[in-house]
């Protein structure tokens, strides 16, 4: 997985882990299938199809399932939406190479039955809602542009069902589409994704971040991964840094400081001004500060957009892959940057000829 040589791959996270017999001779295409019905006791015993799945925009059982299954084995695939898409492409090929398969981007029948051998724990659950997740304060409106955001006493949820998706790693969208007629009102019984943040005793001693994939990856002392995350990292216009670095700080629930000398495209202040902490605010709920001067890493207030758009220079994760990130790093942790934003670029550029050529073909 990494230029200084191979290495004996170890994922330490919650769950029970054994080893994988089941094999296949079956192979899945992994576009969401939108006709299977999406319930608790459906996305639990979800399989891989007979065949190919139909082209659908609808939530796909066996996709969820398996979401579910690599975010608690640590393999985030970014927000939980029940649908295929770049950030679980990115966590299956990851956790095929860890487990010494092909490093391919679908559900092979070989790689799922390591996928759910990792936990069997269902990957839905029901949950009661409690006065603490609905008690607020909300924002009547979250702003979009950074300069709206002064002045604000915190930059809070803008709902109930905000709260809860992120509480849970999941997309809006998904959490009302698994509780149809909700109004989400504390004591109500909902049904959720079994995910879990809590890394152990799990200590990360060394990052690689790899702009052209947008991936970060973690690894303990021995070298043994610990972590996989999506990332949004860099820009053209404002670049992540290149080299090593390490981390100098870490912060819950930062304060953002903007300052106008970053020339953020679209802001007009022309002098300094704080936003105050919160999931809203623009570094999310954790900052992990690097010795590289005014980077780090931190959390987003828009978790759908990991690793899909670019940043300010920074490195962006889900809120809640940060906090997991930051329960496992210290000062004098390593941070290594490989790959570069203008090689993601190329690829983007060449996929995209490619597109356009079988188009006219």
């Amino acid at each position: 997985m990494h230029a200084r040589g191979r290495r004996r791959v170890l994922v330490r996270f919650p769950g029970r882990i054994c080893a994988a017999v089941v094999t296949a001779v079956v192979w899945f295409s992994w576009q969401p299938n939108g006709a299977s019905a999406l319930d608790l006791q459906t996305v639990n015993a979800a399989e891989l199809p007979q065949r190919p799945a139909q082209k659908s925009k609808g939530f796909d059982p066996a996709i969820l399932r398996a979401q579910v299954l690599l975010d608690r084995a640590g393999f985030s695939p970014g927000e939980i939406d029940g649908r295929m898409g770049e950030n679980i492409s990115k966590a299956i090929a990851a956790f095929a190479t860890a487990r010494g398969l092909k490093a391919d981007r679908q559900l092979t029948p070989a790689l799922w039955s390591e996928l759910i051998a990792t936990s069997s724990d269902p990957a839905l659950i029901e949950y009661t809602i409690t006065a603490d997740d609905v008690k607020g304060p909300f924002l009547e409106k979250v702003p979009a542009k950074i300069e709206d955001m002064r002045g604000l006493d915190r930059l809070a949820y803008g709902s109930v069902v905000e709260a809860l998706a992120e509480k849970f790693h999941m997309s809006e969208a998904l959490l009302k589409a698994l509780n149809p007629k909700k109004s989400f009102e504390a004591r109500q019984t909902i049904v959720v994704t079994n995910v879990n943040e809590d890394v152990g005793d799990a200590k990360v001693a060394r990052i690689e971040i790899d702009k052209s994939q947008r991936v970060l990856r973690a690894f303990n002392r021995n070298e043994n991964l610990v972590g996989v995350y999506p990332a949004t990292v860099g820009s053209s216009e404002k670049p992540a840094p290149t080299g090593t670095f390490k981390v100098t700080s870490v912060r819950p629930n930062p304060t953002y400081r903007y300052n106008p000398d970053y020339a953020f495209k679209g802001v007009k202040a022309t002098k300094p001004f704080v936003i105050n902490p919160g999931p809203n605010n623009p570094v999310g709920s954790v900052w992990i500060g690097l010795s590289a001067k005014s980077y780090g890493i931190h959390g987003t207030p828009n978790p759908s957009q990991v690793g899909k758009t670019e940043s300010h220079g920074c490195i962006r994760l889900t809120n809640w892959d940060a906090r997991r990130l930051a329960a496992m790093v210290g000062k004098g942790t390593t941070v290594d940057f490989s790959g570069s934003e203008n090689s993601r670029q190329s690829a983007a550029a060449t996929q995209g000829a490619r597109r356009g050529s079988a188009r006219r073909r």
